[in-house]
């Protein structure tokens, strides 16, 4: 009796579920990745391809798996380490010491990240340049600058990342070998919902490669190149006169300063009142062509004389005064 074989969409549905759940568990780490590449055997060209990527270029100098038949020694890897230094100096010509500085930095092989001039108030220079020199020539550079003047101070940084540069080339390989298998199930599967689900997972996946990518880059550059910061500063001029007593010359310097500052004063008074000034000056000229001319023809007329009271009809009697 034959047995009943189910749908085809079925199946690819199972082994749709299967993969996804081992491409997620190969995510989290290389115990996770060998499991899956062996189970999907397909996926493990492009796992070997993606790990001889510009992750294996990054630590040169150790032999690489699958070159010969030789694996890579614990002890091969290469140190990583980000150097740091800071410089400060006393210089007689600062300009002549950056130009120096420069042409140094430039013979070693390396550039001018970042460059600051300032003047001081007592007419002295203080320059400020940050330099990336190839970690070869790190101490040499260090000490031709530090013989350009009189050393000031001196601080140095050296810090081993090697663990941390390991750990991103893992996770760059374990990543594309994931990214792998996505675009390989991808190429599988048949149902829309599928393949938008897959597409969701591989560009997730992809982001979170770039930014390991990203990572690396970063630790490359402060690696191969130090950041040496200089900073050369002029001494200072010496003032003649060491005491506080004012001399002749400061009183009459300083006379002659509180006179221009009450003229600045005064003339900036008159012209915040200059304009009640011609206000007022206008209501006087009113007052003069108006008002005048009529008080004066007032005062010419002379005061007015009081009305005679009319006469009294009834006259009073006389009273008689008694003998």
């Amino acid at each position: 009796m034959p047995i009943p074989t189910r749908p085809r969409h079925a199946l690819a549905a199972v082994l749709l579920g299967a993969s996804l759940a081992l491409a997620g568990c190969a995510g989290t780490g290389d115990s996770g990745a060998k499991e899956a590449a062996a189970d999907r055997g397909a996926a493990a060209p492009e796992a070997a391809r993606g790990a001889e990527g510009p992750a294996s270029a990054y630590s040169s100098g150790a032999p690489q798996a699958g070159q010969g038949g030789a694996k890579a020694a614990p002890g091969a890897v290469r140190q990583h380490v980000i150097r740091t230094a800071e410089l400060s100096v006393e210089v007689e010509d600062a300009d002549k010491a950056l130009a120096r500085a420069r042409d140094v930095a430039a013979a070693a092989g390396g550039h001018v990240a970042d460059e600051s001039t300032k003047r001081h108030p007592g007419g002295g220079l203080t320059s400020r340049i940050s330099l990336r020199v190839p970690q070869a020539a790190y101490e040499g550079v260090l000490k031709e600058l530090a013989g350009t003047g009189r050393l000031l101070e001196r601080r140095a940084d050296a810090k081993d990342v090697t663990d941390q540069v390991v750990d991103v080339e893992s996770r760059i390989a374990t990543q594309r070998a994931s990214v792998a298998r996505v675009r390989e199930l991808m190429e599988r599967a048949t149902r829309l919902t599928d393949v938008v689900e897959l597409e969701r997972e591989l560009s997730s996946r992809q982001a979170d490669l770039e930014s390991l990518l990203a990572q690396q880059a970063s630790l490359k550059d402060r690696t191969s190149l130090a950041t040496i910061t200089l900073e050369l500063s002029e001494p200072e001029a010496v003032e003649a006169r060491d005491d506080d007593e004012p001399g002749v010359l400061d009183a009459l310097r300083g006379g002659w300063d509180a006179l221009l500052t009450s003229l600045t004063w005064f003339v900036i008074v008159l012209a915040a009142l200059a304009p009640w000034l011609v206000l007022l000056a206008a209501g006087y000229a009113v007052w003069r062509r108006v008002l005048g001319p009529w008080r004066a023809r007032r005062r010419a007329r002379g005061p007015r004389r009081p009305a005679r009271p009319a006469p009294n009809p009834w006259p009073r009697c006389r009273r008689r005064a008694p003998r």
